[in-house]
């Protein structure tokens, strides 16, 4: 089995996201990508992220339909901060046969040797960048001492290009705290979900003002 993680906040899911994944599962074969949305990440400050419950309900919706994605609440249930690598342990125990791929932008690959045990996260799965729209070429010699020569390699080869779109989590909850449309930026359902329960109407826009990223980083 090849299976794809993809890992954030995901507050909310929008489009960008779901191309991401679509195009990693296209281009590497993968039989599945299982979103993981973080109970807690250390990369989060200066805003309370939307209760776990509401974050998880939206990427179902979003996922709605397609048989090859999944979520996957290993982080939330097992709470407190939400170490990639402890969640990357737990589904190669739980998958031993499987073969991992740790899905992410190339913002997070440059923060990637700062993260808690990156050798063995580069052990226990293949990191897939997929570059951020307009942004320099992705810098793989940041994993040189943190991934053998051959493993980096593998790497370089596994890199995944997706469509331009410029899509992110604070730009969504600005425009619904300022009464914006997101039509056409997260799945319709998720629209109304957050109509529905009211997310996102005060204080985010100051809380998140500065944290925008076109693809979220994951946890450390």
């Amino acid at each position: 089995m090849r299976l794809g993680l993809y890992g954030g906040s995901f507050d909310p899911v929008h489009y960008g996201h779901l191309l991401l994944a679509e195009c990693c599962r296209e281009e590497l074969a993968l039989d599945a990508v299982w979103f993981l949305p973080a109970a807690v990440s250390p990369f989060k400050t200066g805003r309370t992220e939307t209760p776990a419950k509401h974050r998880v309900e939206m990427l179902k919706l979003a996922l709605a339909g397609h048989e090859a994605m999944n979520v996957s609440t290993l982080e939330i249930d097992r709470g407190g901060v939400s170490y990639t690598v402890e969640t990357l342990a737990g589904i190669r125990e739980q998958q031993p046969q499987a073969e991992l791929f740790f899905l992410m932008g190339g913002d997070s690959l440059r923060d990637l040797p700062s993260w808690r045990e990156p050798g063995r996260i580069c052990e226990l799965a293949i990191p897939v960048v997929v570059p951020r729209p307009d942004a320099p070429p992705v810098d793989y010699d940041v994993l040189r001492g943190v991934a053998s020569p051959e493993r980096l390699e593998v790497i370089r080869r596994r890199e995944v290009q997706m469509p331009q779109i410029n899509l992110s989590n604070t730009d969504l909850r600005r425009r619904v705290a300022a009464g914006q449309s997101i039509r056409y930026r997260t799945p319709r359902a998720v629209e109304k979900y957050i109509e529905t329960h009211a997310l996102y109407r005060e204080g985010d826009e100051e809380e998140s003002s500065g944290l925008a990223k076109t693809i979220p980083p994951h946890q450390t």
